[in-house]
This record gives C-alpha cells, structure tokens and sequence, in this order.
C-alpha cells in the first residue's frame, strides 16, 4: 500500500507539465505584445517625444525581463520538479540548465522582481509630475520591501546551505 501511495506521489510531478506548456504560451503572448509596442515606436518615431519613447523602451525592458524570467521558471521549474530535459549532444545548450536548483531559481526569481519594480519605479518617476506624491511613496515602499526580501532571501539562502555546499566542492 505505502509503495502504490509513493508511486502515485511521484508521478503525479507530471501533473505541473501542462503548467509549463502554459507557461510558454504565455511567453508566446508577450513576445506579440513586445512586437506591438515595437512596432507602435517605429511608426510613430518622427512624432513621439523623448520621455514617451524612453518611457516605451522602458516597457519593452521591462517585458524582455518578465520573459527571461519565464524562460528560466518554465526551464528550471521543469527540470527541478518533472523531469531531466534530454537535449541531443549536437543542439545548442542553455549554459545554466540543469545546474538551477529550487534554491537558486527562487533567488533568481527574486532579483528579476526586484529588476522589474525598478523600471516600474523609474517609469513612476519620469512621470512624478503626474502622479500623487502619496502614490510615488507606495512605489517606492513596495520597491524597498521586493530589495530586502530579496536580499533577506539571499541571506537566509546563504546561512542555511553554506555547510551542505561546502560539503559539495
């Protein structure tokens, strides 16, 4: 009976695979939005002011962010939690796939956050004219709490397996 539960628990990993299909339709998603806004740049370049297209540019990085950040979840969540991505030795290779741990991609995940909440604050503060200063307050409040839970994270991260990856190497 316990072997037929333990069976049925591990394969049941199978069960995020549909998630991260998912995953990559909503890459495919941003990519058509990203284009959009490229294409809307170009053909307005002769007439859009200076802010409004750093502020467009700040988009666009801001999407690449959010798509890298998909790209690695999707990737390493797979790997991490179903199952090993076997690639044929002539294809070309992703350098740190296989080599992200749960660890390591929650880490990841928390400095991509803090990457994108600093475009949004940056945007928020090219437009400070426009927006309550109450308002320019929670931005930067928000900002600060992704900063030190992420570098609350990396500590913790860093106390908790210093031993077990000083065992490894």
């Amino acid at each position: 009976m316990e072997r037929a539960i333990e069976k049925l628990l591990f394969s049941s990993r199978w069960i995020l695979a549909p998630v991260y299909v998912g995953m990559s339709l909503a890459l495919v998603a941003l990519g058509v939005k990203f284009f959009q806004e490229v294409f809307h740049v170009l053909s307005h370049i002769w007439t859009m002011q200076e802010s409004e297209m750093v502020l467009t540019i700040l988009a666009l990085i801001d999407m690449v962010l959010v798509a890298s950040l998909v790209v690695m979840v999707m990737f390493s969540g797979y790997e991490n939690f179903v199952s090993r991505i076997d690639i044929d030795d002539d294809a070309e290779k992703l350098g740190w796939l296989g080599k992200l741990d749960a660890g390591t991609l929650k880490l990841k995940v928390a400095a991509s956050i803090v990457a994108i909440s600093s475009i949004h604050l940056l945007r928020a503060f090219m437009n400070a004219s426009e927006i309550p200063n109450d308002k320019l307050m929670w931005y930067v409040i928000i900002h600060l709490t992704f900063v030190v839970s992420a570098v609350m994270m990396g500590l913790l991260d860093k106390l908790s397996f210093a031993g077990h990856r000083e065992r490894e190497h």
